[in-house]
């Protein structure tokens, strides 16, 4: 061994036995100016032999593992005076594994983690396997898993976590007790830098190794799906948790319910938080106010009001962040006096004030209102208040003056951000450039761009698809493309929405190769396609008379978890009708209004009850309609008696007119018209003079739509 050498060269008579770890450490308590002396000899030698370059480092890390205390629970922080490029990765690892064997855990531990903290020695993980091979060997299991997480948190640090983490399984055939907290940590950090399939298979291992997981095993697989915005997983692992009896922190439960609530799925973020009351979990004021931020976002005002309510009865008072979730939310329904109320009650309030955040949500709501006035007015009062307006209160009001076509006033308010000290950001930029584009200031907007670019500002995916998408609506193909190219040459990932926007433009222009093109590469890099996706491409489909694929798209939103809408069952039922496939259509139309509770459009119902019309089908076109609200009604038959006219179908017509006339008093003058003309050009005079006596006896009242 080292220490062998070492004190046979100093003239100690060693035992043929091994001495304790606290032998050796006492004899050196008591010789240390003999040993940093021989120390400092050999470092000033020119050209030590690696033998002695490890022997001298294993003397200063001695002397100063005792200078700084040995009784210590942790290892001291060493102060070595060594060259560390002298030191080669083999010096350091012979060096950690001889003072394991003859000074103990500690004193190895601390030039372990001296070492480590060198760039040089960071990342070599033979040093790390050879720390905790040492320190097994002397028993110390607790040290060693220390030793496996320090790898864990270095090899993260470079991308090389797979690699640490399959080595701590290797080190079970060294020795190493795998326990659940130390396989815990790969799973953390995993779904921390947002490796959640590599957690997976950390996760399969646990039970193949006979390692049970705990509650934090499970909660780190949800806060890692939710991170990772795989909602599906994260309500799969949620539910495993759940079924297992573990009760989520409150940490978790407002990830779950913010998750959940920003991908729309507020509905399982409430099932959710009422099921963690039933588990026990009492939820906190941050649980309640990102439930009512959800609530308030999904535009469920009264049921966050609610929410306020039940967490009033609780004990919790309601602090500045509840009361600008809920001012918001009134905001978004158009209910900007209700919030400004509100808002008014926090100014009023000894223990919360309005913050910045707050400020800026209610000057978006009036800016929302085109209410310029009104939101230039908060500026100043946030201004008075000592509140310092940020990035996003300015560009909410540039936005607002933007659509309001005040670009003067937007241009001012940009110049204020610079006198203020900080700069408008690309949301800013983008705020204007949209507007101007929608204003028909094409040439202006690319000189914005152009400007921004010199600011050291670069366009962003927003940028992008605002430019992209007006391309589009004008029908620019080849311009469209060039930007999208260009964008992924950049480096931007264009995101599913601007995919959509892509596809939705070729399947109005009957291009289905490139939708599906487009399609197939979005779902390619990892997107999931939205309902909006599907329904351009059902309508494409629709629209060059391939019911078949249109068909099979409208299946396949079940596989990204799309529920088709009152627009997507229209675009197929129309798509049937147009086809004459008319039984087909039926069904569709029940199972969305019967099935799904859902009310297809006036195109589709109309579209429906015309096709049975053209067939003479008068009882199943009432039977399409019956279902309808009083108002509906009227509406959906008077433009079916206006189609039927226009076709000389008046026939038809002059039933469904009747029927209109027994159930309203109203007799629509438009309409009226329509029918009238229809029938004099099909000389069809006796339907005129019978409905006109009809409308006359009973005293309808003819009005304009």
């Amino acid at each position: 061994m080292v220490f062998n050498l070492l004190f046979k060269s100093h003239g100690f008579i060693r035992l043929n036995q091994k001495l304790s770890s606290t032998s050796v450490l006492h004899s050196l308590f008591y010789f240390p100016k003999m040993l940093c002396s021989c120390a400092h000899n050999d470092l000033m030698l020119s050209n030590p032999s690696p033998q002695s370059l490890v022997r001298t480092v294993c003397s200063l890390v001695f002397e100063s593992f005792y200078e700084h205390g040995q009784r210590m629970q942790l290892p001291p922080r060493l102060n070595l005076s060594i060259d560390s490029d002298s030191l080669s990765h083999e010096h350091v690892t012979t060096i950690v594994a001889s003072l394991a064997d003859e000074g103990g855990s500690m004193v190895a531990l601390s030039f372990f983690y001296w070492a480590i903290g060198l760039s040089k020695f960071r990342h070599f993980m033979r040093l790390y396997i050879v720390c905790a091979m040492s320190l097994i060997s002397n028993g110390n299991f607790e040290r060693a898993h220390e030793v496996m997480q320090c790898m864990l948190v270095s090899f993260s640090e470079i991308g090389r976590l797979k690699e640490a983490g399959d080595m701590i399984l290797d080190m079970q055939n060294q020795g190493l007790m795998l326990t659940t907290h130390i396989l815990n940590s790969v799973l953390v950090i995993a779904c921390e830098i947002n490796s959640v399939e590599y957690a997976e298979e950390i996760f399969e291992e646990m039970s193949h190794r006979g390692v049970s997981p705990d509650s934090v095993s499970y909660r780190s697989m949800v806060v890692g799906y939710c991170r990772n915005g795989g909602i599906s997983d994260a309500e799969r692992w949620l539910g495993e948790m759940l079924d297992k009896g573990f009760v989520v922190d409150n940490a978790t439960l407002t990830l779950i319910i913010s998750t959940f609530s920003e991908k729309g799925l507020t509905n399982r973020a409430f099932w959710f938080f009422n099921k963690m009351i039933e588990m026990g979990l009492s939820p906190n004021l941050v649980n309640y106010t990102s439930m009512i931020h959800g609530l308030c976002k999904r535009g469920s005002v009264k049921k966050a009001f609610e929410m306020l309510e039940e967490m009033v009865s609780k004990g919790w008072k309601p602090n500045v962040y509840t009361h600008t979730a809920l001012i918001d939310g009134l905001c978004k329904k158009g209910w900007t006096e209700k919030a400004f109320r509100l808002f008014l009650k926090l100014v009023r309030s000894n223990n919360y004030k309005p913050n910045v955040h707050t400020y800026t949500t209610m000057i978006s709501g009036y800016c929302r209102e085109q209410k310029m006035n009104r939101a230039e007015m908060l500026l100043n009062k946030m201004i008075e208040q000592g509140l310092v307006p940020n990035t996003n209160t300015y560009t909410t009001l540039v936005d607002g003056h933007c659509k309001d076509g005040n670009f003067d006033r937007a241009y001012q308010l940009m110049d204020s951000m610079r006198i203020e000290g900080f700069s408008p950001n690309i949301c800013t930029y983008n705020a204007v450039i949209d507007s101007l584009l929608k204003k028909g200031r094409i040439p202006e907007a690319y000189r914005l761009i152009k400007e921004a670019s010199f600011e050291g500002i670069h366009s962003d995916r927003v940028t992008y698809t605002i430019l992209i998408s007006e391309h589009c609506k004008k029908g620019e193909t080849k311009g469209a493309l060039m930007l999208f190219n260009k964008m992924v040459k950049t480096g931007l990932n264009p995101d599913m929405y601007l995919y959509t926007t892509l596809i939705a433009f070729f399947c109005r222009e009957k291009r289905m190769k490139e939708s599906e093109m487009l399609f197939r590469d979005a779902i390619r890099v990892g997107l999931i396609p939205s309902k909006e996706t599907y329904t351009s491409m059902i309508c494409g489909y629709c629209r060059i008379g391939n019911i078949t694929l249109a068909t099979h798209y409208f299946q396949r939103m079940t596989d990204h978890n799309c529920a088709p809408d009152s627009f997507t069952f229209g675009a197929l039922i129309s798509g049937l009708c147009k086809e004459g496939k008319l039984d087909e259509a039926r069904k569709l139309y029940d199972a969305a209004t019967i099935e799904k509770g859902l009310s297809p459009c006036e195109v589709t119902r109309v579209t429906l009850a015309y096709e049975y019309c053209k067939r003479e089908k008068f009882s199943s076109a009432m039977a399409i309609l019956e279902r309808l609200e009083k108002r509906l009604w009227i509406r959906t038959v008077n433009t079916l008696v206006r189609k039927l006219c226009s076709d000389k179908k008046v026939g038809m017509a002059a039933l469904f007119f009747h029927k209109l006339v027994d159930k309203d008093r109203n007799v629509d003058r438009v309409t009226m018209a329509a029918f009238m003309a229809a029938c004099y050009e099909s000389n069809k005079y006796a339907l005129v003079s019978e409905l006109s006596e009809r409308i006359g006896k009973t005293g309808l009242a003819i009005q304009n739509s």
